[in-house]
């Protein structure tokens, strides 16, 4: 009876350890799954930040390559601006008083007027002396201020530089189509005609 007992016993604490085994075993198992899932969730949340971060970096790419381009164009623009503004300026200096010049022009013609009307005169005459001393004065200003005078007579006309005034039968058969006198002298500044030369040519 008492070896009944004891076997009994036996198969209930053999019974009671199994269940303990196998409920250790459940909670390992539900614990490694629940491990499995939060490893899984944070890989999938790692991708999720990755994919983020590439569209960010992606996105600022773009970004950076517009603003280089605008950077580029906008250089250009202002290198344009400050070419185009050198030029104005120079062309400013160069052509800055010729409108007085142009209006000082008349005056030497009538010096030259005076000069031929005074041909004649002794060449020690105080008068002549000194309208040729105020001729040349002029004639060193316009020098200065790079006024050149147009050469015209018996040149081929040219319409860029001269201006007719009439036609005559030319004296020559070589001055044909050639400038034959010169009414009024022309003259240029720095390349550009400031006064047309007024000339009569032959036919």
């Amino acid at each position: 009876m008492a070896e009944e007992k004891t076997n009994k016993e036996k198969e209930q604490v053999e019974e009671t350890e199994v269940k303990e085994n196998t409920a250790q075993e459940n909670d390992k198992a539900a614990e490694e799954d629940k491990k499995s899932k939060k490893a899984k969730g944070k890989k999938e949340n790692k991708k999720s930040k990755k994919d983020n971060t590439d569209e960010k970096i992606e996105a600022l790419g773009n970004e950076l390559i517009d603003l280089k381009d605008k950077h580029i164009r906008l250089q250009a623009e202002f290198d344009n601006y400050r070419k185009r503004t050198m030029k104005e300026k120079m062309e400013l200096i160069k052509t800055g008083g010729e409108t007085v010049l142009v209006n000082i022009l008349p005056v030497i013609d009538d010096f030259e007027r005076a000069l031929i009307a005074f041909s004649e005169m002794k060449d020690d005459d105080p008068l002549k002396q000194g309208i040729t001393l105020i001729y040349s004065k002029f004639q060193e200003f316009l020098k200065q201020n790079n006024i050149q005078e147009i050469e015209a007579k018996e040149k081929e006309f040219d319409t860029d530089l001269h201006e007719a005034v009439t036609k005559i039968p030319a004296p020559k058969e070589e001055l044909k189509g050639k400038v034959v006198d010169v009414i009024q002298k022309g003259y240029v500044m720095n390349e550009k005609v400031i006064r047309f030369s007024k000339v009569v040519i032959g036919e």
